[in-house]
């Protein structure tokens, strides 16, 4: 941590408040901390420095005295040493090698500090019991760390998303409108995301977040989304596995209808036909205004 006098900087544990030859040391706030550290653009690194959102982060976690939590991305530690406050355990993930040196000046008994790609992380193994997961994420990898988080559509057993109760994460604004979309939102965030994200969880934005938040700023405003894991999927179906065939081909060629894409898909045409009739859907609609429940009744109906 650094504190500064009116004569130079002091460079300090994070936890110590020592007087030095009768100075008041005052305490530098995070965007000044933020800016003696070099970011590196490769990595996304973008830090979170606005202290109102850290404390909303926190009580947006309903962190509880004996929760283990699972910090993604935790950079140079702003929410991380939050968290330790909080929580029975705090175990940190986080790839570059600069950002762990400060993250291991935090000197606090409840925080692991894990040195790796989050992508490449096996979560069942970090520690016993149930984890919950706060993200500060890099956001060119946004899609990537859901799945990886919450397992594909058809993945039943993901590792990862069983140990996991319900995870706190910053993303794009528009990201985070994609992941709460629905067939009557604009096409455009309607897709392949929004099934992902609500099929294995129920998904809310519970804070927007402006570029200024963070240092250096972003080109885009962002957005805190709450997942809820879902003990089981959000529909009941006897083919998982086509249910993301059939999705992934209805949102493969957004210009085309929900016909074209299904034919592009593999599907038969005949078949296709048949089912659309059942279902009283129009040839021409496209993929992005039906629900998820009635792409399960259309997956099934193809079989």
């Amino acid at each position: 941590m650094f504190y500064y006098t009116t004569h130079k900087i002091i460079r300090i544990n994070y936890l110590k408040h020592l007087p030095i030859c009768g100075i008041i040391i005052v305490k530098m706030n995070y965007c000044e901390r933020a800016k003696y550290f070099r970011t590196k653009k490769r990595l996304g690194q973008n830090f979170l420095i606005d202290s109102q959102v850290i404390s909303d982060i926190i009580d947006f976690a309903n962190i509880k005295p004996d929760d283990t939590v699972v910090e993604i991305g935790a950079g140079v530690g702003f929410v991380t040493e939050q968290l330790v406050k909080h929580a029975k355990k705090v175990i940190a993930v986080e790839l570059d090698e600069e950002a762990i040196r400060e993250l291991e000046k935090l000197d606090a008994d409840n925080l692991e500090i894990i040195h790796k790609d989050i992508l490449k992380t096996d979560l069942s193994e970090l520690c016993e019991g149930k984890i919950k997961v706060v993200a500060n994420i890099p956001y060119y990898i946004t899609s990537p760390i859901i799945a990886h988080l919450l397992g594909e559509i058809d993945d039943l057993n993901n590792k990862n998303r069983n140990k996991i109760t319900d995870i706190l994460l910053m993303v794009q604004e528009e990201v985070a409108k994609r992941m709460c979309a629905n067939e009557n939102s604009p096409s455009k965030q309607y897709g392949l995301l929004t099934i992902l994200s609500q099929f294995w969880a129920e998904v809310e934005i519970v804070k927007l977040v402006g570029r200024r938040s963070f240092y250096p700023a972003p080109k885009v405003n962002s957005a805190l989304v709450k997942l809820t894991v879902r003990e089981k999927p959000l529909l009941e179906l006897s083919d998982y596995k086509h249910f993301r065939k059939t999705v992934k081909s209805a949102f493969s060629q957004r210009r085309k209808n929900l016909k074209n894409c299904l034919l592009s898909g593999g599907f038969e045409k005949e078949k296709i036909k048949e089912t659309l009739e059942k279902l009283n859907l129009d040839e021409n609609i496209r993929g992005e205004k039906l629900s998820i429940e009635i792409f399960g009744k259309l997956s099934e109906a193809l079989l």
